[in-house]
């Protein structure tokens, strides 16, 4: 019997690094997850480690071209989250920790980038960036120049995370617009280039050459023919398969630690305060931007949730198939004193933790109130992506999409608009096999990989 051509999709989260194996209608073939032990950078911060995470490749690799002789492997990709550098010197071997997006940012450093090159605001608009700090990556890299002279000097190139993995088989360093076009404050979406104050700052060079996400590169293992992609953004990756699969304006809602409402069909400008509220631009795969709006609200549910359940005394597991019960969320709609808000500037703050566990007589009621809550935010964080552009669909995946809650009371605050759940296997890996769909696979795009089920903001849910 031949074997089973395959594309291998490596998915690295910040917690999870997940191995997949796709056939050619993209059903898992196979499929491994790993944790790694993180690592600390020279000032003590947690941080991922790149050993574990190389080593994980080649011998993944070795694992199923010697032991699972059933499977052919065509083509190799890679996914990973933004924000996060591989300084490399010229033999493409890292020069530092892979610095944790989350590290503080010094605040002397951050004044005297924007006295240099205009005022928060205006250099925001720009680069379709709001101020994050270290999750501006461009930022790393003008850190590392300052902090770091030594080291900057023997860059030779700043690899994102995807482009460093795909190096690893490939042996060329390359720039992704996915990775570049992703809050990271490098990218001018006026001119459609790099923003000038890389060239300033003697930073432009250290910008490995640009190639198309679709893009592969031949491995350098000798005796093969793989097809190597050059590895994307996992937020741009996710919405792959929504690109392929539907023609109608929609807006996709990406929940898990983060909720991200992205709107490819929306190429209006940044403003201001939709800068001040969390919304940025990515690059999507074809180059073409994509307004986004980000919430963190998936961190948000799953502390509150543990609140719930310590005050009366569940096991949190209770609170994964919740069912919505439409009489509770009209009670508490009634009862103004618990009516929780957000001010102004303040929609990434929780509203639930602020709210006496006490007001409420069963967990159930508290937990219909933190739902009610979540999704007032997300309501005006979706809103900001709706703004300038007709939309007719909002699809919802990732561990939201699983919510009945969540959906139901999503359905209620977009009356106008058809709401559904989308369920897909792994669409971030999805969508990282189907940017290189040309490059080993002999079958036409599918058009049937996702899943609907259609919230009306009734009670009854209709699946299609």
């Amino acid at each position: 019997m031949a074997p089973i051509p395959v594309i291998a999709i490596f998915d690295v989260g910040k917690t999870n690094k997940k191995l997949f194996l796709f056939d050619e209608n993209y059903k898992i073939v196979f499929e491994r997850t790993a944790r790694f032990i993180e690592t600390h950078d020279e000032d003590g911060d947690v941080c991922e480690n790149l050993d574990s995470l190389r080593l994980s490749v080649f011998d993944s690799l070795r694992e199923i071209i010697f032991k699972h002789k059933e499977l052919d492997i065509k083509a190799i990709n890679f996914s990973t989250y933004g924000a996060s550098l591989v300084y490399v010197d010229e033999d493409g071997r890292p020069l530092t920790p892979l610095y944790n997006y989350l590290k503080p940012y010094p605040p002397e450093l951050s004044k005297q980038f924007y006295d240099a090159y205009g005022d928060e605001a205006a250099f925001a608009r720009e680069t379709a960036s709001p101020v994050l700090g270290n999750l501006n990556s461009g930022l790393q890299l003008y850190r590392l120049k300052y902090q770091q002279p030594h080291i900057f000097e023997k860059v030779k190139y700043a690899l994102h995370l995807p482009q460093y993995m795909s190096s690893l088989l490939t042996g060329q360093m390359v720039s992704d617009l996915t990775s570049i076009g992703c809050h990271t404050a490098l990218w001018d979406f006026g001119k459609n280039n790099y923003h000038d104050w890389l060239s300033k700052e003697g930073i432009l060079p250290k910008m490995a050459p640009l190639k198309p996400a679709d893009d592969v590169l031949p491995a350098i293992f000798p005796g093969n023919s793989y097809s190597i992609g050059i590895g994307l953004h996992d937020s741009s990756a996710a919405l792959i398969p929504y690109l392929v699969s539907f023609n109608m304006p929609f807006v996709l809602i990406s929940t898990g630690t983060w909720s991200i409402s992205l709107n490819p069909f929306n190429q209006m400008p940044l403003t201001e305060d939709e800068l001040k509220h969390d919304c940025l631009n990515y690059l999507q795969y074809k180059g073409s931007p994509v307004k986004a709006s980000r919430l963190f609200s998936g961190y948000d549910y799953e502390q509150q949730v543990k609140r719930i359940a310590a005050h009366f005394n569940q096991d949190v597991i209770k609170y994964r198939n919740m069912n919505f019960e439409p009489g509770v969320v009209a009670q508490l709609q009634t009862q103004k004193v618990l009516k929780g808000k957000f001010n102004e500037g303040e929609l990434q703050r929780s509203v639930f933790e602020h709210r006496d566990l006490h007001d409420f007589k069963t967990d159930t009621e508290a937990y219909h109130q933190l739902m009610m809550d979540i999704v007032q935010q997300q309501v005006t964080s979706t809103g900001f992506v709706l703004q300038g552009c007709t939309v007719q669909r909002i699809f919802v995946d990732g561990g939201f999409s699983k919510n009945a809650v969540f959906m139901h009371l999503l359905a209620f605050a977009f009356p106008h608009l058809e709401v559904y759940a989308a369920s897909m296997a792994q669409a971030t890996a999805v969508g990282t096999a189907l940017a290189i769909h040309q490059a080993w696979n002999s079958k036409p795009l599918p058009h049937d990989l996702i899943e609907l089920k259609y919230y009306s903001g009734q009670s009854e849910t209709h699946p299609i």
